[in-house]
């Protein structure tokens, strides 16, 4: 058995060893002693159990004593389950940007490979437990095992490497695929990571058949250890319909699985993403390789992405979201922070309603809606309450949790409700004015120390609160859209702002669960000016002659979606007004697409519409608004995309320079929580960065060499 190198161990100097503890069990009905292997790093469940070199090293030992006991007839099984709430999340991951050549990423994968080889090589059955939250090589060691349970509690299942830039390298591509069938092991190694790093539940887990039998957390593990031995005594028998020769595993059904598969991740990364391709070409020879050969072709691939630039910026986003989103830069001493019993919201629309949902869901304080008649706020209270019966029946929330939220929820057409208010939210018409006098107005109700918050996405946050008494308590509050998905919050600092009011919007944003970022007041703040850029520049270069199709295609593997299918998805009247606002502000840089504005005037809600067969086509009535230019010049996709990256680029830095946020690591983070943009990219200066765009656009790079790429130095 590999032991950890000198390599790896200098690596890995900050790992949180995972230990293996083992205890004997008397299993029921006299069918003979099981060990039962314990994963603990001696944390609590906020630091999740992880696999380093020494962790491994320790399991391997474990298993090679165990081995030896069940030679000698003391055991007769061998279970294998996490610490509380935690099975086991995967590699760690603390030492991979310390790794600088292809030989210690192979040793890596091999000695991963190797323990879990031995725990599948005991000469007696072995039984994964999983507990709790079981992620990438959590996965791989239950899948190692012999049979399954799952507790019904899991929160979180998932093979998420390819959203990172690796494979399920650990033996995932292999035995998933030949335990549930190509079709359903590529849900979870492609398309699960590719949505986001979208995660299973346990019940789901159960449902694919990743797991033999699932079981209610209260009892989970004495129940596990029943079954466990009722299957040893043969009163249980396991049948697994994908495996062996089950549905699929004939070549034609086994290769349209993966050839589908290809499709969906061509369609979203544009072949730009090498780690999910990498885990095709293993899933597809999964079907006639051996485990053996299998597991070399795992150590090969691993080797390779671990030297890539795009797991490296994976792992900086991954860091991103970790961290940095967890110790906002620039944030207050959550000290001043006030308290916050009570919230106002101004606005009954769809907006200010889902913000409503999440105040009373997260705060659990007393929310009260206003609008201007009471049959909006009738409307907006509906949705809330039908919002909370859709949680009710899927499960996220009990009755009597949504007994209280119904409870906490109230609305009025008199802002006078709002007098004992701690932070009042303002979610109305994107217009200064409006904003102007709904803010005189709340501020005539409540006390000097309430907060007065705006959800606006471009106004100036200064310029709203210059004629109020107090100013200094008014501060951007920017949520995304649909704001119960999208992590991003934007705090915007006025000119008058003060540090009282930024520390409670910021433990505010905490709670609500939000990926906090600071921003200083400038139009249109980071997200929608970045994407506002974006924007501008595709529509300068489609109302030069370059056709939407081409500009469309353009972006894949960089944007979440192409540039007209996220201007119908906000709508075009929306991005039309950022845009407006941002010409306004910048017009050496900015300009407004005639086109774009014709598509407003005349009524559309996007740039296409669905065909025949579903799929979205260009909508004939918006191209026949759109006007020919008399010299029309039409562009390459590569020259588009080169354009406007450039174009970002630019933007990019004079944002940094004007200090609208603290440093790069916040408009990646912003960008990957508020906009989509891919992990694998690290959002967006490690790809301007790793392009050349960096250099060629403003004369530098954002990050310094290796904090998003390889290390300059060996990679053999």
């Amino acid at each position: 058995m590999t032991t950890p190198a000198g390599s790896l161990s200098e690596s890995f100097t900050d790992e949180v060893v995972t230990h293996a503890l083992v205890r004997d069990v008397a299993l029921p009905g006299g069918a003979g002693t099981m060990a039962l292997i314990t994963l603990d790093n001696g944390h609590d469940h906020t630091k999740p159990n992880t696999f380093g070199p020494a962790g491994l090293t320790e399991l391997a030992a474990r298993v090679r004593e165990l081995a030896a006991r069940a030679e000698a007839g003391e055991i007769v099984a061998v279970g294998v389950t996490g610490k509380p709430f935690i099975f086991a999340v995967g590699a760690d991951l603390t030492g991979v940007p310390r790794i600088d050549t292809r030989d210690k990423a192979r040793e890596v994968a091999r000695l991963g490979h190797e323990v879990f080889s031995a725990l599948s090589d005991l000469p007696v059955p072995t039984f994964a437990f999983v507990n709790g939250a079981a992620m990438g090589g959590g996965v791989e060691a239950a899948l190692s095992c012999t049979y399954r349970t799952i507790s019904s509690g899991v929160p979180a299942l998932a093979l998420p490497e390819t959203f990172l830039g690796l494979v399920p390298g650990w033996g995932g591509c292999w035995m998933l695929p030949n335990l549930v069938g190509p079709e359903r092991a590529l849900t979870v190694i492609v398309d699960n990571p590719l949505e986001q790093n979208r995660m299973l539940a346990g019940p789901k887990a159960f449902e694919l058949g990743i797991a033999d039998a699932m079981f209610e957390p209260a009892d989970f593990l004495a129940e596990s250890i029943r079954w466990a031995a009722r299957v040893l005594s043969g009163e249980v028998t396991v049948e697994r319909t994908q495996a062996g020769d089950g549905p699929g595993r004939d070549e034609a059904s086994w290769e349209a699985a993966v050839d589908a598969a290809r499709g969906r991740v061509l369609a979203r990364t544009g072949g730009k993403a090498l780690a999910p391709l990498r885990a095709l070409e293993l899933v597809s020879a999964a079907r006639t390789s051996s485990r053996e050969q299998a597991y070399a072709a795992e150590d090969e691939a691993l080797a390779d992405l671990l030297m890539s630039d795009e797991l490296r910026a994976g792992l900086y986003s991954f860091d991103l979201v970790q961290k940095r989103a967890k110790r906002p830069a620039g944030a207050p001493d959550k000290g001043l922070a006030r308290p916050v019993t009570k919230v106002g919201i101004v606005g009954a629309g769809l907006m200010a309603a889902q913000l409503a949902l999440l105040f009373v869901r997260r705060l659990e304080v007393p929310v009260v809606m206003t609008d201007v008649d009471s049959q909006r706020v009738e409307k907006g209270l509906s949705y809330v309450h039908a919002e909370i019966d859709k949680l009710v029946a899927k499960g996220r929330v009990s009755d009597d949790a949504a007994t209280r939220m119904r409870g906490l929820l109230t609305g009025d057409v008199d802002k006078a409700g709002f007098a004992d208010a701690e932070f009042v939210l303002e979610a109305v018409f994107e217009e200064m004015s409006v904003k102007k006098e709904v803010f005189a107005q709340v501020e005539a109700v409540v006390s000097p120390e309430c907060i007065l918050a705006t959800n606006t996405s471009s106004l100036s946050i200064t310029q709203m609160a210059a004629d109020l008494a107090h100013p200094e308590r008014v501060v951007g509050f920017h949520f995304f859209n649909p704001v119960a998905v999208m992590p991003l919050l934007e705090i915007i600092r006025g000119g008058a702002t003060d540090d009282a009011t930024l520390a409670t919007a910021f433990e505010v944003g905490k709670k609500l669960r939000k990926t906090r970022i600071l921003v200083n007041d400038s139009p249109s703040f980071v997200v929608n000016r970045l994407l506002g850029r974006f924007m501008s520049d595709v529509g300068r270069i489609v109302d030069a002659g370059t056709p939407i199709e081409v500009a469309d295609a353009a972006f894949s593997g960089i944007t979440p979606m192409p540039p007209f299918h996220l201007a119908g998805l906000v709508g075009p009247a929306i991005a039309l007004h950022n845009n407006e606002t941002l010409a306004a502000a910048f017009p050496d840089r900015f300009t407004v697409s005639e086109n774009a504005r014709r598509v407003v005037a005349a009524g559309k809600r996007g740039y296409y519409t669905p065909g025949p067969d579903g799929t979205p086509v260009l909508d004939p009535e918006v191209l026949d608004l759109f006007e020919a230019p008399e010299k029309p010049v039409e562009l390459s996709a590569e020259q588009v995309r080169e354009q406007v990256l450039e174009g970002l680029a630019q933007e990019a830095r004079i944002m940094l320079d004007e200090g609208v946020v603290a440093a790069p690591m916040d408009l990646d983070l912003a960008m990957i929580t508020g906009a989509g943009f891919p992990f694998f990219n690290g959002g967006l200066t490690p790809l301007l960065d790793r392009s050349g765009i960096a250099e060629r656009a403003t004369g530098g790079r954002f990050l310094p060499r290796g904090a998003a790429s390889v290390p300059e130095g060996p990679t053999t």
